[in-house]
């Protein structure tokens, strides 16, 4: 049996009829970016998310970069983030001349250890980024803590609907910054993005930032860049968004179904299964278990048919791209380890019991042949 790593079209058939509507819509309004769905959008995401104000962007990479923007991040200046993370959450601190600073994660959730913080503070830090990783709150309130008035901004690309002790993220730090790529729970129909914020200043400064810093026809008081959404985006995440929590219940049980498998036969001995945290609100964006002889495991997964794949083999203070920075290998061992070990298992909401059976098959029969 083949099971794929993500099935789009299986979500896409129930609403196809709701979605071709909404689309021939945008088409017939002749508006295609910003506009009406883009703030009727901006309105549902900000009530569903509790926050004051919901910014619509062009990507989550540039939601991230015109949060930073908003704080004024540059040349000179650093931000700590966690070095296991897609490679937007750093890439973004570089393009601004700032100088990311990386910190290792914690071993269970995979989130920014935050003790590793209170040692990379400096009189240049100028924000620090704690990430949601996989679906799963970072423990903010002991990052909060450690930062103390230095800003926060929330990286929740892979975290709609995570809660930490009930808040959802996006409405703790100064800032969130989401993602809807086509993959995460919340995905548009390409890129699209959403900043965030209980700050009505910062909103302004958002708005103006996505249009050129733009604050009136032809009039930049400052430099901003072209970070708007698409209303076609908008529209479709509207269509969407009523449906998003279904979609994250249905995560969590194809979670919990693969993790009793697992331990029914006794993988939980050889895989580091996923953990779901008190008052982290784990959405499932994806299941990640540790793997000995990952590589291995993971050709023959594929070979079967079997969609996975690894987020992330290669930290970021080991790119390329940050080698001047001067970290080396063995700096952060927890991190180093994880990229080692991890791979991603297909949990989509519409997965079937045949398709969980056959993953948790096809992994006994790796190891226990």
């Amino acid at each position: 049996m083949s099971v794929p790593l993500l099935d789009l079209k299986r979500q896409y058939e129930p609403m196809r009829d709701e979605m071709e509507k909404t689309m021939a819509e945008v088409a017939a309004s002749q508006y295609f970016i910003l506009g009406p769905q883009v703030e009727q959008f901006e309105r549902s995401a900000a009530a569903w998310l509790k926050v004051d104000h919901a910014i619509g962007v062009a990507s989550g990479t540039d939601a991230l970069l015109v949060a930073l923007m908003a704080l004024d991040v540059g040349p000179g200046d650093e931000v700590i983030l966690p070095t296991f993370t897609f490679f937007a959450t750093a890439g973004v601190v570089a393009r601004l001349g700032a100088t990311p600073v990386f910190v290792d994660i914690d071993p269970v959730d995979f989130n920014m250890d935050p003790t590793a913080v209170r040692d990379r503070i400096s009189d240049r830090t100028k924000a620090v980024i704690p990430v949601h990783l996989f679906g799963q709150a970072a423990d903010f309130a002991a990052i909060a803590e450690i930062a103390g008035e230095i800003p926060i901004l929330e990286d929740c690309a892979q975290a709609w609907g995570a809660d930490f002790e009930g808040q959802y993220v996006g409405g703790h730090g100064v800032m969130g910054a989401f993602s809807f790529f086509p993959s995460k729970n919340l995905g548009g129909f390409g890129d699209g993005g959403l900043v965030t914020t209980n700050d009505d200043d910062l909103a302004a400064t958002l708005r103006s930032l996505r249009v050129h810093g733009q604050s009136g026809p032809y009039l930049h008081p400052v430099v901003g860049g072209n970070f708007r959404l698409d209303a076609l985006q908008a529209a479709v995440l509207r269509v969407k968004l009523p449906h998003v929590q279904g979609w994250i219940q249905g995560r969590r049980a194809n979670a919990m179904r693969l993790v009793d498998l697992f331990m029914q036969n006794e993988l939980d001995k050889t895989l580091g299964l996923p953990v779901a945290l008190s008052g982290r609100g784990h959405t499932f964006n994806q299941f990640v278990i540790r793997a000995p002889r990952r590589d291995e495991l993971k050709q023959h997964l594929l070979d079967r048919g079997i969609g996975c794949a690894v987020y992330y083999p290669l930290p970021l203070h080991l790119q390329p791209c940050f080698s001047a920075l001067g970290y080396a290998e063995g700096e952060m061992p927890v991190a180093e380890q994880a990229s080692r070990e991890v791979l991603a298992l297909p949990v989509f909401p519409e997965l079937t019991q045949e398709e969980i059976e056959e993953i948790v098959g096809a992994i006994a029969e790796f190891y226990q042949s």
